[in-house]
């Protein structure tokens, strides 16, 4: 796969929680409708990839390759998924129409936050781990001219990013992880193609893991095995738990199965 260095910037923003209230409304009849949509860069997260390949009826390797871009996220060497934009005027997302966003109910994780973003401070010494928000304010939108008062709290639930948060929490703090080694540590070509397939490609690990030699060599419960067979969701955070046992020291760790006498 083609990978490109990625990095976000730095940036200063003003830190608020989740009790702080502020105005916002995106709908048709603001001016700047859909214009969020275009020259943006939208890191996907696993769980967002799940959610649009099944939108689309597509295999994981469809989606991917139709639809996105890898890069190497800057600070961590591991591969992100962005995706892939359209070779318009304007740059823009692939599913996005002039009446609005034809995979609404199934937007990325950064589409649900706007016009929040997040940030963790896990890996800082000079806070507890917090996660703070702040303000993507672009000079075009007009939704902050509208009068609707949410709470971060209560923006977060009406965009259901809890859920979405909830799912690929285990997976964000792969990259925290990662972020506390030194920078001279960098994990082989085949250790990435690993993470970016446990992480994105759910179709190509549930082969890896019920075609080869995975389940004889890891003792995993039986109940657990039917679970990742049926639900994808599960299969997703079993393999980041394997990933962090993987590549992390000190972490949970898959018991190796008792090799039967000859």
């Amino acid at each position: 796969m083609t990978e490109e260095n990625i990095s976000f910037g730095e940036i200063e923003p003003l830190r608020v929680g989740p009790d702080y209230e502020f105005e916002f409304l995106c709908h048709k009849g603001v001016s700047c409708f859909t214009k969020c949509c275009r020259g943006i860069n939208i890191v996907l997260t696993p769980y967002d990839i799940i959610r649009l390949k099944n939108r689309l009826a597509l295999s994981s390797d469809d989606f991917l390759a139709l639809y996105t871009e890898p890069r190497l996220l800057e600070k961590t060497d591991l591969p992100v998924i962005t995706l892939k934009l359209l070779d318009d005027e304007l740059n823009s997302c692939p599913f996005v129409k002039e009446e609005g966003c034809m995979v609404y109910a199934d937007r990325p994780t950064t589409c649900r936050y706007y016009p929040l973003g997040v940030a963790s401070l896990s890996n800082k010494e000079d806070v507890d781990g917090a996660e703070f928000y702040f303000f993507v304010k672009e000079s075009h939108c007009c939704g902050f001219d509208e009068k609707k008062t949410w709470s971060v709290r209560e923006w977060r639930k009406d965009q259901e990013v809890d859920v979405y948060d909830r799912i690929n929490a285990e997976w964000t703090d792969l990259f925290v992880y990662k972020r506390s080694f030194p920078p001279n540590v960098k994990f082989t070509d085949k250790t990435k193609q690993m993470f970016f397939t446990a992480s994105y490609n759910i179709d190509a690990f549930r082969r890896f893991v019920f075609e080869s030699s995975f389940l004889n060599r890891y003792d995993i419960d039986e109940k657990l095995v039917e679970k990742i067979r049926e639900d994808e969701v599960e299969l997703l955070q079993f393999g980041v738990r394997w990933l962090k046992s993987l590549l992390f020291q000190g972490h949970e760790k898959f018991k190796p199965k008792e090799q039967q006498p000859a």
